[in-house]
């Protein structure tokens, strides 16, 4: 004869409401939010708000007319440009610099290659 275990107790695996995905996904990937702080704060792995983030992508794709407006588009970022800056030579001073979140900053030289410049940027995404 086999031997049958029973768990009581409440359940390992927690389960999520659709509005508590959004909500927590929403608050993940706004401007200038963590995704680690927020998956701290709900006790969730990050792999989670990304498969959360996927599977709404996907849906949207398939659905383009009914996708939620939860997560921002992507926009260009806006350039500025400093009509006063003094002419400098390329080779001190960079051609592009880009402030990036948590103080972070990429400068780009007028010498860099191309295939360099978009690997860097890659990698940053």
């Amino acid at each position: 004869m086999g031997q049958v275990t029973v768990f009581s107790g409440p359940e390992r695996r927690r389960r999520w409401s659709e509005e508590e995905r959004l909500r927590i996904l929403s608050e993940a990937f706004a401007p200038g939010a963590c995704v680690a702080e927020v998956c701290r704060r709900h006790d969730i792995s990050s792999a989670l708000i990304y498969a959360w983030r996927r599977k709404l992508l996907d849906a949207g794709a398939a659905q383009e007319a009914e996708a939620p407006d939860a997560l921002p588009t992507p926009v260009f970022a806006e350039a500025v440009i400093d009509g006063d800056a003094v002419p400098v030579s390329a080779a001190e001073h960079p051609a592009m610099i880009i402030d990036l979140p948590r103080g972070k900053r990429l400068s780009v030289f007028a010498a860099a290659s191309p295939a360099l410049v978009a690997a860097a940027l890659k990698a940053l995404r």
